[in-house]
């Protein structure tokens, strides 16, 4: 991998701990503050919305300036979403600000991938990212668990910085400066991404022009023979790793008798398995081999519908763990694949945003179906039978699909193909 790679991961690791901590941290202010129980969930609606809201137009600004400098900016925005908090601004909107900071943030962490690196490196590039990525959010929502710790808010609290004063009167203040400081952290990063030179034709700035030009990319990602693949399938995983974090604590608690907090530990078991796919699919998958890895989606649906005869944590840990490996490996070279495609039809930012736009956009869809089947009072075994059952359909179509692309043309000599 280039030097750059490697600074480009530095920056995503630690601008995703922050961002993973400052839900915590959120969630505990929430509650301190007697929102109502329904309030904290709507943290993550907040944030997911804006990466539908305006996809037409991260993508664009993405592709106006040096993907690093983008970073940089949107990174900062993450950071005005933290000095909101600091001063008392209503904590979903404060995280909404930062939601907008992710959104925009995301078609430059991206694009710059394919602007860096040959096709051929994207699969290893996407995996070490995914895993690095993986792991923030494991360490983000464990460092935000520590910093709402009373004795650890009351080791904060005691420390003075030699010289400056900072105005930090309560355990809230005292975490989200410390969250700040890895935002900060990530900024500095951020300024060492190198300039790729690739650089785009000058990006529209009416609202109207940006939303037909976005529509146009949506279109033609989805009408590419190999772009409307992978873009099936990441699609449904976004929406269904979204669905099945809260599918696992449910389980947890009825099949497994473990209270929340304990339930939570589930799901970076899960994460950990995802982490492990993901880097094994970065060294064994290479980017023409990508379309290979779809019968591992039908196989996760699938192993998804024996969590009902599990009753036992011995028996979940490592069944939660194959999973989420499954899942890793499957996703990750569709989602280099789909980068390469955008990459080649497009540009790089508006690619990213269509994706981020389809998979948030499943993500919410599937929540709502998940939510609609609780409002029924649906047990969870049949939620987690219907969940495994869709998964592996839906997989088992979109690779039907596929066959039938490859009958009217070799779309996968496609693959690796130059931007002209």
């Amino acid at each position: 991998m280039k030097h750059g790679f490697y600074t480009i991961m530095a920056a995503q690791f630690f601008s995703s701990l922050a961002d993973n901590a400052l839900l915590i941290v959120s969630m505990a202010l929430l509650v301190s503050m007697q929102s109502p129980i329904w309030m904290p969930p709507l943290l993550k609606l907040f944030f997911v919305l804006s990466y539908v809201l305006l996809a037409a137009f991260v993508g664009a600004f993405a592709d106006s300036l040096p993907k690093g400098r983008v970073m940089f900016i949107t990174n900062m925005i993450k950071v005005a979403g933290c000095i909101l908090m600091f001063v008392h601004v209503h904590p979903l909107l404060a995280y909404a600000v930062v939601g907008f900071g992710a959104a925009a943030y995301s078609p430059a962490k991206y694009g710059i991938l394919t602007e860096l690196l040959p096709p051929e490196k994207l699969v290893a590039a996407n995996g070490w990212i995914e895993g690095l990525t993986v792991t923030s959010i494991i360490l983000g929502t464990v460092l935000g668990g520590a910093l709402v710790t009373p004795h650890i808010s009351a080791a904060l609290l005691n420390f003075d910085f030699p010289v400056i004063d900072f105005p930090i009167y309560t355990p809230t203040e005292a975490a989200l400066t410390v969250i700040t400081g890895f935002y900060g952290l990530a900024a500095l990063f951020n300024l060492r991404i190198p300039d790729t030179g690739a650089r785009y034709e000058h990006q529209k700035h009416h609202p109207i022009r940006l939303i037909g030009d976005f529509s146009r990319c949506f279109t033609t990602l989805w009408k590419d023979k190999l772009g409307q693949i992978s873009l099936a399938v990441t699609t449904l995983f976004w929406g269904a790793g979204a669905t099945l974090q809260f599918i696992v604590l449910k389980w947890a608690e009825e099949s497994l008798q473990m209270p929340l907090n304990k339930a939570a530990v589930l799901q970076g078991v899960v994460a950990i398995g995802i982490a492990l796919g993901a880097v094994a699919a970065a060294r064994f998958v290479p980017l023409r081999k990508s379309l290979s890895v779809m019968p591992l989606g039908i196989a996760m649906g699938l192993v998804v519908t024996t969590m009902i005869l599990v009753h036992n944590v011995w028996v979940a840990y490592p069944l939660l763990i194959l999973v989420g490996a499954l899942a890793g490996f499957f996703v990750v070279p569709m989602n280099a694949l789909l980068q390469h495609r955008g990459h080649v039809l497009m540009s790089a930012g508006h690619s990213i945003a269509v994706q981020n736009f389809n998979e948030n956009l499943s993500v919410l869809t599937m929540l709502a179906l998940y939510a609609l089947m609780i409002f029924m009072n649906l047990s969870i075994q049949i939620v987690i039978v219907l969940f495994g059952l869709f998964v592996a359909s839906t997989m088992f179509l979109v690779m039907k699909r596929h066959e039938a692309n490859q009958r009217l043309h070799d779309s996968l000599s496609l693959i690796g193909e130059h931007k002209h």
